[in-house]
């Protein structure tokens, strides 16, 4: 089951920080993230402009509002703001007592400005209390212990020690606004300081860094990570977050981090490869449905040497596309696909002796120009070194006898002259595999950059265009 996180915040309207950013973080591992808004900030990647913040008393009915109806398995606490905003969520926690929350103390900007008054801050550091983890950065952390700001890590470990101690919780204590090239983080509390090492990202796209690591930690350990386990997770997923900020190309200040960067290779936008260009190919295919040797043989009226001539050919071609398959398999990435391939080759020539030889003297053949012309092709695809390009180009014999074969499949009587063929056109296990390259070539389309994308459209257009010269073949070799 998803856990149901809450985060407690501000906004920000360009989706960088506050609760924008929580609700991404949570997403990122998996929860359900619901917010409750304790200020509306207009802000971007460049700065602060305007805070307006609601009644303290419409705080306390978006809170009601989802602990009255959600069971909640952790909070997030952000920017609070003022003493009565404390004040109210500090009454909610101590009545609701949901079972972890995690505190982002929001008080000093990057800036160094102080955010909070006197009074608000005293109560931020009261209400570390009700935290399982709190989460300074190094600035709020020394205003928390009331010191001056760590410039050392060991500094910066004594004065979460000291926090950890006075308010009987644990900090993560962060070192990224530490000088040098590496990035520790730890979590400190009554059994000691359990540190995870890190490399510092050269990037200036750190906006909402703070709020998301707090949220995705909250997540995580609601999930039933231990914390030193959770910061291992959020901090390698950080990193990656903060290595890929830079593509978001999201405004012209400090931009945000890309909270979504390990989901994003998973999620396929676009048409599959597969599908573009069957469609891509409609006018090929309705050509193949409409030449005479196919109606021919759908009806049982081809001609008996036409029909035989074709079945030479097609031996011929077989024969050279298993050879192109093992290619295939040769180049194929991993060893899944290389069985898969390899034991394609062998069924082509199965199918050779089943339906080909049995009614063929191979010995008195020869390619037709045709015939040559596509394994020519299959060949020189073959040749490029590119697995992409060539299972493109091979596609179009599985999905044209596929689809020819399930529109056929039920539409002949046992005894139609060539009711042996057009069974083997609709055979299951056929279909399966079929379906089973496609995936592989739309995976291996995926990966492809773009220019191999396009020879791969190039190859697999080039393919089903000879495919139905290969059809068209038997019943215009004499004129």
């Amino acid at each position: 089951m998803s856990v149901r996180v809450l985060s407690i915040a501000g906004t920000d309207p360009t989706g960088g920080a506050g609760v924008q950013a929580d609700l991404k973080s949570i997403a990122a591992f998996g929860g359900y993230g619901m917010a409750v808004v304790t200020a509306l900030v207009a802000q971007n990647t460049r700065g602060v402009r305007a805070v307006h913040v609601p009644p303290t008393e419409f705080l306390e009915a978006q809170l009601r509002a989802v602990s009255d109806d959600v069971e909640i398995d952790a909070v997030k606490i952000g920017m609070l703001g003022s003493a009565p905003i404390v004040a109210v969520v500090d009454a909610w926690l101590a009545q609701v007592r949901p079972p972890l929350v995690v505190l982002d103390p929001v008080m000093v900007a990057t800036s160094g400005d102080r955010l909070l008054d006197t009074d608000a801050e005293d109560a931020v550091r009261s209400l570390c209390r009700r935290a399982d983890l709190v989460t300074p950065n190094l600035a709020e952390l020394a205003v928390l212990v009331g010191e001056p700001r760590a410039t050392t890590w060991d500094a910066a470990v004594a004065q979460a020690r000291s926090l950890a101690a006075s308010a009987q919780t644990r900090v993560l204590l962060k070192g990224g606004h530490l000088a040098g090239a590496e990035s520790p983080d730890a979590i400190v509390d009554a059994t000691g300081v359990h540190e995870v090492a890190g490399v510092r990202v050269a990037t200036r796209h750190t906006h909402g860094t703070g709020c998301s690591l707090s949220s995705a930690m909250a997540t995580l350990a609601a999930s039933g990570l231990s914390w030193p386990d959770a910061l291992t997770r959020a901090k390698r997923w950080l990193t990656g977050a903060l290595e890929n900020a830079e593509h978001l190309h999201v405004g012209r200040g400090n931009g945000p981090i890309d909270h979504l960067h390990e989901l994003r290779p998973h999620i396929d936008l676009e048409v599959s490869f597969s599908a573009e260009r069957w469609r891509a190919t409609a006018d090929v295919r309705t050509a193949v449905d409409a030449c005479g040797f196919v109606r021919g043989l759908a009806s049982g009226s081809l001609d008996r040497d036409a029909f035989a001539w074709y079945l030479g050919q097609d031996l011929l071609y077989l024969r050279e596309y298993s050879r192109v398959l093992a290619r295939v398999a040769a180049l194929a990435p991993t060893v899944d696909e290389q069985r898969f391939w390899a034991t394609a080759s062998v069924s082509c020539l199965d199918e050779e002796a089943a339906l080909h030889q049995a009614h063929v003297d191979p010995r008195e053949l020869s390619p037709a120009a045709s015939t040559l012309a596509y394994t020519d092709h299959l060949h020189t695809a073959s040749t490029t070194g590119s697995y992409a390009v060539l299972v493109a180009a091979i596609l179009p014999c599985f999905a044209l006898y596929t689809d020819i074969g399930a529109r056929w499949r039920g539409t002949f009587d046992a005894d139609h002259a060539y009711a042996d063929w057009l069974t083997a056109y609709g055979d299951e296990e056929f279909a399966a595999s079929s379906a089973r390259a496609s995936t592989l070539v739309d995976a291996a389309a995926r990966c492809a950059s773009p220019a191999e994308r396009a020879a791969m459209a190039t190859a697999y257009d080039r393919s089903m265009a000879l495919e139905r010269d290969f059809f068209e073949a038997p019943l215009s070799r004499g004129r």
